[in-house]
């Protein structure tokens, strides 16, 4: 049985795990802690065919500045002086125009409508029941402007087949959310998008693919790699040697730090989110919510909880968390729900992670020209538990080398050189 070695155990590399190991391979899923603390798990349980805007907009660019000295911003480049922070935010400053926007929505669409359909799939396998549920997302918004943007916004969903898609009065947005107030002048309604709990997500791979035979390494950080004939014959982690005939790099926000080890150069930086989960809500609301103005997400989660998130703070790795981002999310979300009280939590309450970020908004998905077995696939920014299971489906077909199920080459992993 062939071997192939994984680096990263959030949802992209065990989704990988979970299809290849379908196809036959044996498979060994390392990763750098115990499993338990990476973004797959804070993060709004999102599965968003909606989302087929990218990160890198020519809005966010202005609104980036005007926020760069604000820390509470909901979305925050912390300054200092990094090389790679450089490089990456001039990437991204070039990748944010309106035609790489409008060249981006499609293959945002297309990833999301089959991972969307991957995970429909995984609820009728036993031991994987996740809080799965296909109702809907609302954007509420409370100015002019953003009900503008917001009719643009339908205007394209529309184009791009998302047909289902509708403007909310606040007649009908209150008829959706009768439980309570909701400080707005109306919504936007993606009758596409499902929503999960990722907690129980992740827990239940992390004890279903041990019992269909995959290897899951705890505590084992990728040092280096040995190669030859133009490929990666072992992994490297410290002390431990994995040999590999095919290697998956899924490693989130370390995604950068991993490829230079193969001398690879992907532009990535971390962006730290964070959330706060109310356990047995006295709060009620029926679908996920963004609100448009503050860049918060709600989600309904589990039966009993509700999950507030939000904010995107590019810093790196060894910044010690802002508690007043999280104020921030809670302050925005007081604007719009005004009969939601919810303090701000003791520190080891509150949820923080880092999402992998590209220059561009797009993931990186496919293989390494130089190196033959060797397959990419990071760079999911906010879209990383949405954008999973058909991460995994799509990884799976290129290990396997047979046509994939949609067209890869917007997700080139050297497309910026």
């Amino acid at each position: 049985m062939s071997k192939v070695v994984i680096i990263g155990g959030g949802i992209i590399g065990l989704s990988s795990a979970l299809y290849l190991r379908k196809s036959g391979w044996d498979v060994t899923v390392i990763d750098k802690g115990d499993f338990s603390d990476n973004c797959s798990y804070g993060n709004a349980g999102y599965i968003c065919p909606s989302h087929f805007i990218p990160l890198a907009t020519p809005g966010i660019v202005k609104l980036g500045f005007k926020w760069m000295w604000n820390s509470k911003s909901p979305f925050y480049v912390q300054p200092r002086f990094d090389m790679n922070l450089i490089s990456w935010g001039m990437k991204f400053m070039r990748s944010a125009t309106e035609k790489k926007v409008e060249a981006a929505a499609e293959p945002l669409r297309d990833i999301a409508i089959l991972s969307q359909q991957e995970y429909e799939d995984w609820t009728r396998t036993p031991g994987l029941q996740f809080a799965y549920e296909h109702k809907g997302l609302i954007e509420v918004f409370q100015t002019a402007a953003a009900a503008e943007h917001a009719h643009h916004t339908v205007e394209k969903a529309q184009r791009l087949g998302l047909t289902d898609t509708v403007m909310l009065s606040k007649q009908e947005l209150d008829k959706l959310e009768p439980h309570t107030t909701i400080n707005a002048i109306g919504a936007l309604f993606f009758k596409c998008d499902a929503h999960c709990y990722p907690n129980k997500l992740m827990s239940q791979l992390l004890s279903y693919l041990p019992a269909a035979g995959v290897e899951l390494v705890r505590n084992a950080e990728v040092t280096g790699f040995e190669r030859s004939g133009g490929k990666v014959s072992k992994v490297i982690a410290g002390d431990q040697a994995f040999t590999a005939d095919e290697v998956v790099m899924a490693t989130g926000s370390w995604g950068r730090e991993t490829a230079k080890l193969l001398d690879l150069d992907i532009p990535l930086m971390p962006g730290r989110g964070y959330s706060v989960t109310l356990e047995d809500s006295p709060y009620k609301i029926n679908y996920p919510s963004i609100l448009v103005e503050g860049r918060v997400a709600l989600t309904p989660m589990d039966g009993n909880k509700i999950r507030f998130g939000g904010t995107m703070e590019i810093t790196s790795h060894k910044t010690p968390p802002r508690m007043n981002r999280v104020q921030g999310i809670l302050d925005a979300v007081k604007r719009f729900y005004p009969e939601f009280d919810v303090p701000l939590p003791p520190k080891e309450k509150i949820w923080y992670g880092y999402r992998p970020c590209s220059a561009d908004g797009l993931p990186f998905i496919g293989r390494v020209k130089k190196l033959s077995n060797v397959t990419v696939a990071t760079g999911h920014s906010m879209l990383g538990l949405s954008l999973g299971a058909g991460t995994g489906k799509l990884v799976s077909e290129l290990v396997n080398r047979v046509p994939t199920s949609m067209e890869l080459r917007p997700f080139e992993v050297e497309r910026f050189g």
